[in-house]
């Protein structure tokens, strides 16, 4: 299935260009890099040949799709894998 922004948040982000747009640790605001691991609670991302783990719990992020378009999630919709999160909307209906 194409990563949409609707469905953005039931996918795997790993291979996603992603930048920090606001965060509860001021140090990683304005990181870009590409996403090269993803777990419950963090972002495992390559900037500038390093590997940062951000967490995702009050963090603001804009991921830019394969296709070129960008989504804006908050990193609270994006806790959990993505089979956690698939299940969690599932039981909300």
């Amino acid at each position: 299935m194409r990563r949409t922004p609707k469905n953005l948040i039931y996918h795997e982000l790993i291979g996603l260009e992603v930048e920090v747009l606001n965060h509860p640790d001021p140090g990683i605001i304005g990181v870009r890099g590409v996403i090269v691991w993803e777990t419950k609670r963090a972002l495992i991302v390559s900037s500038r040949g390093k590997r940062l783990v951000i967490l995702k719990t009050g963090g603001l992020f804009r991921f830019k799709l394969p296709h070129g378009e960008l989504v804006e999630l908050r990193g609270d919709h994006l806790m959990g894998t993505p089979i956690e999160r698939a299940r969690r909307i599932l039981r909300g209906r």
